[in-house]
C-alpha cells in the first residue's frame, strides 16, 4: 500500500464574525497517499476550499483561526510552521488551484511574470530557462501560441483560460502533493478532458498526489481513486471510488448521487435536489447535520452526533444506519 504523504488528524477551524463564531470545520482526519486521487466532494458551503486552505495557512487570520488538530506533510509538521519554511514548502512541494481563477492572478503582472516567479524562485532557473518553462506549460495546459501570450495580462485572457494558466503555474515545480478546487469548472469539455488527462499522466510519471475539489460526481467517478463528502464541515462518509458510487452508506451521500442527471430513452428527467438548507455552524453540533434535511432520519438522530463508523475495512460513514446487526463495526 502506498506510504501516506499527508497525513490530518481532528482539524478544527472557526471564523470569528461580529455575529457569532462560524464552525466551519469540524474535527477533520483524512490520509492522501503518495500517488493517489483524493477527491472531495459536497455542496456548496460544506467545508471542503476551506478545510484545505486551513492546512497550507492561506486563510486570513483574522477573521479565520485554526483551534485544534495536527497535520503532517511527509513527518514535517505544517500547522505552526514558520511562514518562510511554509512558503518554500508550498511553493515548490505543493501545488493550489484556486477556484477562482480571475481573483487569484495578479492583474498587474504579465501572465508570462505570473508563471516564471515559482520557477526562478524555488527552482533556481535562469531566466532563459524559465521562460522555456512557462511557454512548455502554457501549452500543456492547451494555451495556443503560448511564446507570444506570456506578455498578456489576466484580463485579456477568458475566465477559462485564467483556469488554465492557474493549472500551469500549480503544476509548474511539478508538487509532490496537488490540491485542485473546482479546477475544471470554467472549462469545455474538451479541455477538461485534457486537464484530466494530463492530471492523470503527471500522476503516474511522477508519483504526484492529488486532492481534487468538485461538486462534479461525473469527473469523480473518472478519475479518483478514493472520495471524502463532507457536509457540515465533516467528512460523513469515506469510500473507494467504486464504493460510494454502487454501495453508498450515508444518505446525504445517497441524496447528492440522486441529483446527478441520468439520460433517459424518454427523454430528459427532471432534475432533483436536496430539500432543505445546510446549517449554519453558528453553535457547536448536538445532533447529526443531517438530520432536518434526511428522509430517513429517526429518534437518535436528534439526540446526538453519529462518529464515523467502519463499514469495513476501507469505507467508513458518519451514520446510525451503517450499524448493522453482526457488522464488525468500530468508531474511528
Amino acid at each position: 500500500m502506498p506510504t501516506s504523504l499527508l497525513e490530518v488528524r481532528d482539524l478544527r477551524t472557526v471564523f470569528h464574525t461580529r455575529e457569532a463564531v462560524v464552525h466551519a470545520v469540524n474535527s477533520v482526519s483524512f490520509d492522501l497517499r503518495q500517488g493517489e486521487i483524493l477527491g472531495v466532494v459536497g455542496e456548496s458551503g460544506s467545508g471542503k476550499s476551506v478545510t484545505m486552505m486551513s492546512l497550507l495557512g492561506l486563510l486570513p487570520s483574522p477573521p479565520a483561526e485554526i483551534t485544534g488538530g495536527r497535520v503532517m506533510f511527509d513527518g514535517r509538521t505544517l500547522l505552526g510552521m514558520q511562514p518562510e519554511e511554509l512558503r518554500r514548502t508550498c511553493g515548490r512541494e505543493i501545488g493550489f488551484v484556486f477556484q477562482n481563477p480571475t481573483t487569484s492572478l495578479n492583474p498587474v503582472f504579465s501572465v508570462g511574470f505570473q508563471l516564471m516567479e515559482p520557477l526562478r524562485r524555488h527552482l533556481g532557473l535562469s531566466r532563459r530557462a524559465a521562460r522555456a518553462r512557462a511557454v512548455e506549460l502554457l501549452e500543456l495546459v492547451g494555451i495556443p501560441d503560448a511564446g507570444r501570450r506570456l506578455s498578456d495580462y489576466p484580463h485579456q485572457f477568458s475566465g477559462g483560460m485564467c483556469q488554465r494558466v492557474m493549472i500551469a503555474i500549480a503544476l509548474s515545480c511539478t508538487p509532490r502533493i496537488l490540491i485542485a478546487d473546482e479546477p475544471t469548472t470554467a472549462l469545455d469539455v474538451t479541455i477538461q478532458s485534457q486537464i484530466l488527462e494530463l492530471i492523470e499522466n503527471l500522476r503516474h510519471k511522477l508519483g504526484m498526489a492529488v486532492i481534487w475539489i468538485t461538486h462534479d460526481l461525473g469527473v469523480i467517478a473518472e478519475i479518483a481513486d478514493r472520495v471524502l463528502v463532507m457536509y457540515a464541515g465533516q467528512i460523513v462518509e469515506h469510500a473507494p471510488a467504486g464504493d460510494l458510487f454502487t454501495r453508498p452508506q450515508h444518505p446525504y451521500t445517497r441524496a447528492l448521487l440522486r441529483t446527478m442527471p441520468a439520460a433517459r430513452d424518454d427523454g430528459p428527467a427532471r432534475l432533483r435536489t436536496i430539500p432543505g438548507q445546510t446549517p449554519t455552524l453558528v453553535a457547536d453540533l448536538v445532533e447529526c447535520p443531517f438530520r432536518p434535511r434526511c428522509e430517513e432520519a429517526f429518534a437518535r438522530c436528534r439526540q446526538e452526533v453519529p462518529r464515523r463508523m467502519a463499514c469495513t475495512d476501507t469505507h467508513d460513514a458518519a451514520c446510525f444506519l451503517v450499524y448493522r446487526p453482526g457488522a464488525n463495526t468500530h468508531a474511528l
